[in-house]
């Protein structure tokens, strides 16, 4: 393959397009980028120096620490930094700090790697619109709430924390959706793939498939 194998995979929060990602990552033997760890990264920094996450003076000095976050830091995936992340992504100045991290990554992955596969919201759309594969995972939000759910309590949860997960989720679908700036939306080109009543393997091999057809 002459071209750079690059896979654009996008979709909302608890999609399970994260699962799908480290899945391909690994099969085709590709780099891989949370990207919505950078902007978690930059959530979490904003909440943790006491500023307004929908301050872009606040936000765009939380960027300037990126360097040294540790991206696999747990502390990145609570709701509260999920929520943050939301709102310093719809910081049109913020996205466009990290858009040219992002692309680098994509076109430059390490020497022992097949190529890169990028997980976010507007990887297909924005970052790599020249990627030649596009995928975007959809579920109800109701699903995606249960699969965050049970990823933060297990059995230990309870209603009213099923709630709270749901309607934050339903916001940040909203604020995504609907920004300024990059809002989460399928390429035209993209194979879309709902994942509400699929468990990961056959969500995986729907993935492989639509990539096989593609080459």
């Amino acid at each position: 393959m002459t071209e750079k194998f690059i896979i654009a995979l996008d979709g909302p929060a608890a999609s399970g397009k994260g699962t799908l990602a480290k899945k391909l990552a690994e099969y085709y033997n590709l780099a891989l980028l949370d990207t919505g760890a950078l902007y978690r990264a930059v959530g979490l920094n904003v909440l943790k120096a006491g500023g307004d996450p929908e301050n872009e003076s606040d936000a765009l000095k939380a960027v300037g620490q990126l360097p040294e976050i540790n991206l696999s830091n747990p502390e990145l995936r609570g709701e509260s930094t999920g929520a943050a992340a939301s709102k310093v992504a719809a910081i049109p100045s913020v996205r466009a700090k990290l858009v040219d991290y992002q692309r680098n990554f994509a076109h430059n992955p390490p020497s022992d790697k097949k190529g890169s596969i990028l997980d976010g919201r507007d990887i297909g759309t924005v970052i790599c619109p020249d990627a030649k594969y596009k995928i975007f995972i959809t579920a109800s939000v109701e699903t995606t709430a249960k699969r965050r759910f049970l990823e933060e309590f297990g059995k230990n949860g309870n209603e009213d924390n099923y709630q709270l997960i749901l309607s934050e989720l339903k916001a940040r679908d909203e604020r995504d959706m609907n920004r300024s700036t990059s809002p989460l939306k399928p390429h035209e080109n993209a194979y879309l793939l709902d994942t509400t009543n699929s468990d990961i393997e056959a969500v995986f091999e729907a993935a492989c498939a639509y990539i096989s057809n593609k080459e």
